[in-house]
């Protein structure tokens, strides 16, 4: 059984005068331990996907299911241990008020886990930051460092799955291989399940063992890391994607 079903999601909601249908009946299944890759281009839906699956975003038709229970509204505290998501902006996602041992302890408290201090110190070993970081403000940080206190934050509760949201998109070209490294050598220890949004598949081939892409808020082709790799698509949508990655990863 997968881990994560997403079975015909359908997510609309209101834009000043009008009704927005982000995500049509999209169907998905990601194993436990598997890498899945949402691609498209801006307005495809597949960022409102994880935001849908965390409750941020409404499911207005079909369900979620993680380990074969349907999510409900509001999220439970046993989802948030289960189902933890790292966001774009690593700045937007941090408080800037509070410093990194807050940010890092608030879900312990909230869970009511002790053994705090440990754990924060491991946290930020874990993700490559030294210890020292603890009282630092976000704004002390670099962009790729922020993003390993996100990531980090994002462990504290030890969850099964990651949905990772465009995590190296914000940030410098050279800081990002060193960032998605991270996250494939936590995969491989915890053996955690990502579902991951991107709009390069370079960065999906380099992650993930499956990719959905996705148009106007439809699943339009599932392909395996062998046939994206081998750019073996069979819609025109899919290949016209790749095509524009391609033409990127030239020009870089």
């Amino acid at each position: 059984m997968a881990l994560i079903e997403i079975d015909t999601l359908s997510v609309t909601f209101d834009a000043g005068d009008r009704r927005v249908r982000a995500v049509q009946e999209v169907s998905l299944n990601v194993d436990a331990k598997a890498s899945f890759g949402l691609v498209g281009e801006s307005g495809s839906g597949k960022s409102t996907i994880l935001r849908a699956i965390c409750g941020l975003a409404p499911i207005t038709g079909g369900q979620v299911r993680i380990g074969g229970e349907v999510v409900k509204s509001p999220r439970s505290k046993a989802f948030s241990a289960q189902v933890q998501m790292v966001f774009q902006d690593p700045y937007a996602s941090l408080h800037p008020r509070h410093t990194i041992d807050r940010t890092l302890s608030e879900p312990l408290a909230i869970h009511g886990i002790g053994d705090t201090d440990a754990r924060v110190m491991a946290a930020l070993s874990d993700v490559g930051l030294p210890t020292s970081f603890r009282f630092r403000y976000p704004h002390q940080l670099s962009g790729g460092q922020r993003q390993r206190v996100a990531i980090a934050r994002a462990l504290m509760l030890k969850p099964q799955i990651l949905l990772l949201d465009e995590p190296t998109s914000a940030l410098d070209a050279s800081v990002q291989a060193e960032v998605l490294n991270l996250l494939a050598r936590l995969r491989d220890e915890r053996g955690l399940t990502f579902l991951m949004v991107s709009h390069d598949l370079a960065v999906i081939d380099h992650m993930c063992d499956r990719v959905l892409v996705m148009q106007h808020g439809r699943a339009v082709e599932e392909l395996s890391r062998e046939a994206l790799a081998g750019a073996r698509m069979q819609t025109d949508y899919a290949r016209s994607l790749f095509a524009a990655s391609a033409d990127r990863m030239l020009e870089g």
